[in-house]
């Protein structure tokens, strides 16, 4: 038997056929199949419920279609789990120059408190890119990714449905330094002295904590407080990935 095979069965599919689904149920067990997805477009909604009826249960939805599973294998279900996080990433643009930090105040908050612009991660978009990206929809500064700065982990949070959520705040540089931020989004937005920042009780707690980090790597260097990126080839032909770490040594990243 082989226990990993996952058949994807799409509904219109199983319906065209003229299968029913209890019978391709038993095929499926028969031929030792561990479990089944079964891919329901959303105009075909009520085959959902005969999917039920044969114990199976949702998994994700989207725009267009719903998934359900059916675990066939002994035992609990070993199905992974569909997306437990969400993804936010805000941007510390710092202005080495001036010692200034951007940031912003959220009009829809009930305290006016100061932090760094950003917001939800797109799928299929890098962590540095996302950064860039908000920060240039709020407040129309452009910036280039340096550094992820720190990363809170959150589990229950309210905004994320009751899900878990990971907030990464990213060190950029600037490009632009005239302001013009978003007045749907925003309620002010400014250039601060990044010491001011790091001592003022008006703004959030982690955006204060890494206003600290921020002013250390700023009068001690850098190399001090970044976790940079490196490119890899993936296992996967065609494809890489992003590493995110410290930075070695050159003569610890040469080792071969």
């Amino acid at each position: 038997k082989n226990t990993e095979f996952h058949a994807l069965i799409p509904a219109a599919a199983a319906l065209t056929l003229g299968v029913s689904l209890a019978d391709a149920v038993a095929r499926w067990r028969e031929e030792g199949r561990v479990a089944a997805w079964l891919r329901v477009p959303i105009l075909q909604s009520g085959f959902a419920a005969a999917a039920a009826s044969q114990g199976f249960t949702f998994h994700h939805a989207e725009q267009g279609a719903s998934t359900l599973t059916l675990w066939l294998g002994e035992g609990p279900s070993r199905l992974p789990g569909y997306a437990s996080h969400q993804l936010g990433v805000a941007g510390a643009v710092l202005d080495e120059s001036t010692g200034k930090v951007l940031v912003v105040q959220d009009r829809n908050r009930t305290i006016n408190a100061w932090k760094f612009p950003g917001g939800l991660s797109n799928p299929g978009e890098d962590i540095g890119d996302t950064a860039v990206r908000e920060v240039f929809e709020e407040t129309g500064i452009k910036s280039e990714f340096k550094s992820i700065l720190s990363i809170r982990q959150q589990h229950e949070h309210p905004g994320a449905f009751g899900k878990s959520d990971m907030y990464i705040i990213c060190r950029l540089e600037p490009s632009s330094f005239t302001i013009s931020f978003c007045q749907q989004e925003c309620l002010r937005c400014e250039w601060m002295d990044l010491d001011e920042l790091a001592r003022t009780k008006h703004t959030t707690p982690i955006t204060s904590n890494v206003a600290k980090l921020l002013l250390y790597g700023y009068r001690e260097g850098f190399e001090k407080i970044d976790i940079t990126m490196r490119e890899f080839p993936a296992v996967y032909t065609g494809l890489f990935y992003k590493l995110y770490h410290r930075e070695l040594p050159e003569s610890y990243r040469n080792i071969t």
